[in-house]
């Protein structure tokens, strides 16, 4: 405030007690119109498949298990954990996202001022000339005097039937959304992380097996070569050999290409570019699956997939937006009040008989708009059915990912069984027919199919393994990934060094989570 009044006049203290009156007694009448949010009912159901969930032939299914917050750590890989710290810090999505969540959280915010008045303060001095012309006396000459005035406005609308309240409960659900949305964000990023991960394991275990192929090909065409010099085989077996390793070398370039494609992924998912060096290098030997999955009920499954809550909260918004448009058929009150002084000399500006005032109230009841308030109001019925139906289908969505994924790990499971004992026959196949080879007891042909063989195995086994590490952690997502067991996201170790920069993204989530 510009000015203090050491002594205001009887008819200022008049006039806010009078405003402070009416309003406390609008406020204490006021009601909130339009449905009051409830959220929606856990589906009535109990398993996720027809017959209900069993134990996997690797995984014991920990039916009703909480999930823990940090559940990339049960692949027991501290690079992968590292990873996904580093994402957190540098990630521009994960960053976007939360400066999204500010954005909603302080429109919310400012939006709650609404149910405040208004307070300003204004105060201006001039020096002015004025003629007796001006008032039909022009002998009366010109004069000239200064002028001085300060004043305080006040104006305040009366959420008597709760327009206002709907609006704040509506930007609440927003930034409730972008909560959601934010919890959304880091999970995807994460889980991309882990699937990139296993990729690039499998893809490292590929191309050593390939190499591996080469270099007994390559030791048998040699094999081969000399025995075609000393006259013991057709040229026809050297040449299939060779064609056989060359083809063999043509499968090489493409894994190379889709490792350094998983490389520049990963780069970019924990903030860095291409050209970067990443230190963290994944084996699939080196990711472990963890003993047993917790599996969320299907009852819970709703209050933990961030991105059926985000559905929720719009549909929270759209129920608070009925109660606006409900409310704009009632009447709207005002009320506003200015105290002044004015004075010609600025000493005497809080003198007696220098203070004026004004006091009004208005009221606007809307009575004839054509129809248009009513058509509001149904199409706000229609928004909220409208996103009803979508919260309906993401939840179904849910509930469908967490299926096709406990049926990707009950196969998986089958699959690498099957791979396991394919890749044993075929090793030991390999061997007899390599012994029997030498002494000449098999055709060339019989070795060549052992060996494709062999290879094939050992690619399947590989990409089985990868699949089931893949699919463990798409469980992970498709059942929310945690967040609720987390004190706040950015945190992956209890001894994680404190961010010395005040304000930084790891401090902010920190203040969000704890409702500051």
């Amino acid at each position: 405030m510009a000015f203090t009044l050491r002594n205001p006049p009887a008819s200022t203290a008049r006039l806010g007690f009078r405003l402070g009156l009416i309003a406390s007694l609008m406020a204490v009448s006021s009601c909130t119109m339009g449905p009051d949010f409830t959220s929606p009912a856990a589906p009535d159901v109990k398993t996720y498949s027809p017959h209900g969930e069993t134990e996997q032939a690797v995984h014991a299914l920990a039916f009703g298990k909480q999930m823990p917050g940090k559940w990339w750590t049960l692949f027991h890989s501290k690079p992968l954990t590292a990873l996904i710290e580093q994402a957190i810090k540098h990630n521009p999505d994960l960053q976007s996202a939360y400066a999204t969540l500010v954005q909603a959280r302080e429109n919310a915010i400012s939006q709650q001022s609404s149910l405040w008045p208004t307070v300003d303060a204004t105060g201006y001095a001039t020096r002015q000339q004025v003629s007796g012309a001006q008032y039909g006396s022009p002998s009366r000459g010109s004069s000239v005097f200064n002028l001085f005035n300060t004043s305080i406005g006040v104006s305040y609308t009366l959420d008597a039937f709760g327009s206002v309240r709907r609006q704040i409960e509506g930007m609440d659900a927003q930034a409730e959304y972008q909560r959601f949305q934010l919890e959304g964000a880091f999970l995807t990023i994460a889980s991309n992380i882990v699937t990139t991960a296993v990729l690039e394991a499998s893809l490292r275990a590929q191309i050593t097996a390939t190499q591996a192929m080469m270099t007994d090909q390559a030791e048998q065409l040699a094999v081969l070569q000399q025995q075609f010099d000393l006259g013991g085989i057709a040229k026809t077996a050297v040449l299939a050999q060779q064609s056989l390793l060359e083809q063999t070398k043509t499968t090489l370039p493409p894994l190379q290409q889709q490792l350094a494609q998983a490389r520049n992924r990963l780069k970019v998912l924990v903030g860095t570019y291409p050209s970067t060096d990443l230190a963290a290098q994944f084996k699939l030997d080196e990711l472990q699956l963890p003993d047993s999955l917790p599996l969320s009920l299907p009852s819970q499954l709703v209050r933990q997939r961030p991105d059926i809550r985000a559905q929720e909260a719009l549909l929270h918004a759209a129920s608070a937006q009925i109660g606006v448009v409900i409310a704009s058929v009632f009447p709207n009150f005002t009320l506003k009040a200015n105290v002044s002084t004015i004075a010609t000399e600025a000493g005497n500006l809080f003198a007696p008989g220098s203070d004026i005032w004004n006091m009004t109230a208005n009221l606007a009841q809307p009575i004839f708009h054509g129809g248009q308030l009513t058509h509001q109001r149904l199409v706000a019925k229609a928004a909220y059915q409208q996103v009803a139906e979508q919260y309906r289908s993401t939840v179904l969505k849910a509930f469908e990912n967490v299926a096709d994924s406990l049926s990707a790990l009950r196969y998986d499971a089958d699959a690498l069984q099957a791979q396991d004992a394919a890749l044993k026959a075929a090793n030991d196949s390999l061997e007899l027919t390599r012994s029997q080879f030498r002494l000449g007891a098999i055709s060339y042909v019989d070795l060549l199919t052992a060996q494709h063989d062999y290879q094939q195995a050992r690619l399947g086994q590989i990409k089985a393994k990868a699949s089931q590490i893949s699919d463990t952690a798409a469980l992970f997502l498709a059942l929310g990934g945690g967040w609720w067991q987390r004190d706040l996201p950015a945190t992956l170790q209890d001894n994680q060094p404190k961010p010395k920069k005040a304000g930084s993204l790891l401090e902010q989530f920190e203040q969000f989570r704890k409702g500051k």
